[in-house]
């Protein structure tokens, strides 16, 4: 992983009078996708449901199935590895730097290359509270 997702994976989020420790936070395997990950950093509890982040890890050649969210915007980060985003039919390769936005009601899905995918995912309004 590069410095980025660890430093995330272990630094502080703050918003307002709040601070959550990322370190303290313990990852969640996807209840629908095998070999995916999620750590969530910052909810709807601390954003009053107008936000959320939260860091995925994809295993090798893992992948996030074709679905939407009816009311959630979604912006990924590529932090570290590589792969590919369907995202509404358009492929879109995965690598550090490149963001991607998902409007709402947009179908995509996200397949992990050999090394592994991790990404910052953010959602407007909150994905969970």
């Amino acid at each position: 992983m590069n410095n980025i997702f660890t430093a995330l994976d272990s630094g502080r989020m703050i918003c307002l009078n709040t601070e959550v420790d990322a370190g303290s936070l313990k990852w969640n395997p996807h209840p629908t996708f095998a070999g995916v990950a999620m750590k969530h950093l910052m909810t709807g509890k601390e954003t009053g449901g107008k936000f959320s982040m939260h860091l995925v890890r994809l295993e090798p050649c893992a992948e996030i199935g074709d679905h939407v969210h009816e009311k959630n915007w979604e912006l990924h980060e590529v932090a570290d590895g590589s792969g590919v985003c369907l995202l509404d039919g358009q492929r879109v390769k995965y690598e550090p730097g490149v963001a991607a936005v998902m409007p709402e009601n947009v179908s995509h899905s996200v397949q992990a290359g050999e090394a592994g995918l991790c990404l910052l995912a953010k959602f407007i309004p909150a994905l969970m509270e």
